[in-house]
């Protein structure tokens, strides 16, 4: 017989007036940001004030637009093209779900891009300092998803496993708290403590390949546990469509790292 802990069933809508719900999914993005923003002004102290506090929290405008913008393009193109293709307005339908990390990647890639060169800030040094912000976000969307019951794990008989709303009387991983953990607390600690060394500061760029190559690892591995999206499936020798978006990131951060080596401040 399976052990199973209780799920945490929590109300994703905090409170709702009228047509207007605040949902938890929605504060974890808020918080993500602002933290993150601010964690990038701590930051830039360090750095005898690389970015002007009043550019630290700008550029949280900047993240908002990329990840919404890349991450709802991700997941329309990665994970539901064929829906969406038939059903044009449910694109709009932010509030229902639907993101996709490594599209809010690229958006913020592309707001940083944008952003720094409008400031005139050195593109690799801010995006090591937006490296080491960014297992902030990540942490507070994966305990969203968990209270939102989605994005669960594989049928499995650890002592942890959990029976999610949704996902049938099966007990579950809950990858979301995997990845939770993963992705946000472990690498954050990693790229954090990393960055703080004078050979990863002095050389813009090495921070940033430690984060992207660190989640490539840490999603490859969840991806082990998480349950695939039901129409998607299990892909190419039992993959999945998260571990195959983030090949590409592992050639990216490996690239960083090598061309940090010649780069110093």
């Amino acid at each position: 017989m399976f052990l199973t802990l209780p799920f945490l069933n929590i109300d994703p809508i905090l409170f709702q007036v009228g047509p207007l719900a605040v949902r938890w999914y929605s504060l974890a993005y808020i918080a993500g940001l602002v933290l993150g923003c601010m964690y990038i002004r701590h930051l830039a102290r360090r750095l005898d004030n690389l970015i002007s506090p009043d550019d630290a929290m700008d550029f949280m405008t900047w993240a908002t637009v990329g990840v919404i913008l890349g991450g709802r393009l991700g997941y329309i193109l990665f994970y539901k093209s064929a829906f969406y293709m038939d059903n044009p307005l449910q694109i709009l339908y932010v509030w229902q779900g639907g993101m996709s990390f490594h599209g809010g990647f690229l958006g913020v890639v592309v707001a940083g891009v944008v952003f720094a060169r409008r400031r005139q800030i050195p593109i690799l040094k801010f995006a090591d300092l937006v490296a080491c912000a960014a297992p902030i976000g990540l942490f507070f969307g994966r305990i969203a998803n968990y209270i939102n019951g989605e994005l669960y794990g594989r049928v499995t008989d650890v002592p942890w496993a959990v029976i999610f709303p949704t996902g049938g009387p099966e007990p579950r991983h809950p990858s979301q708290l995997y990845e939770a953990l993963l992705e946000g607390l472990v690498l954050f600690v990693i790229v954090n403590w990393l960055w703080r060394m004078q050979a990863v500061q002095s050389r813009p760029g090495r921070a940033t390949g430690i984060f992207i190559l660190g989640y490539a690892a840490a999603r490859g591995v969840v991806e082990l546990f998480r349950q695939p999206d039901a129409h998607i499936g299990f892909l190419l020798l039992g993959s999945t469509m998260g571990q195959w978006l983030s090949l590409p990131m592992v050639l990216v951060g490996l690239a960083l790292i090598v061309k940090s080596r010649t780069a110093a401040r």
